[in-house]
C-alpha cells in the first residue's frame, strides 16, 4: 500500500516504514504528524482510490525524525561583457519523516 500527500507545495510517494524529507515543518522531533492532504491511495490488492469523496477522511501519520538543513548549492551568475559576476549558497531545511501508517 502506499499514497501520494502533498506538503510544503510538492507531492510526495509514500508508504509505511518510509522515510521521507519534506520542507520544514514546526512540530517537534519525535510528534505525530497527520498528513490530511491524500491524492492516491493504491491498497494492496492493486485497486486506486482517486474519487475525492473517498480520499476526503484519508489520513497519513507520520512521525518527526529529524530537522536539518540540506547540502548547499552555488548559484552563479554572470553578464557576458559587463565584467559582472555574483557567487550565491543556499541550504534548504527541511524535516525528515518517518511513515507509520495509511488510513482510509
Amino acid at each position: 500500500m502506499y499514497a501520494v500527500v502533498t506538503t510544503g507545495g510538492k507531492q510526495y510517494k509514500v508508504a509505511p516504514g518510509a522515510r521521507v524529507r519534506v520542507e520544514l515543518l514546526t512540530q517537534p522531533v519525535g510528534e505525530l504528524v497527520d498528513l490530511a492532504h491524500v491524492r492516491l491511495v493504491v491498497k494492496d490488492d492493486g485497486s486506486v482510490v482517486t474519487a475525492p469523496a473517498e480520499l476526503e477522511n484519508a489520513r497519513v501519520v507520520a512521525q518527526v525524525r529529524s530537522h536539518g538543513r540540506a547540502k548547499k548549492i552555488r548559484v552563479y551568475t554572470y553578464r557576458r561583457r559587463k565584467d559582472s559576476e555574483r557567487t550565491l549558497g543556499h541550504r534548504q531545511w527541511y524535516t525528515e519523516l518517518e511513515i507509520k501508517e495509511i488510513r482510509i
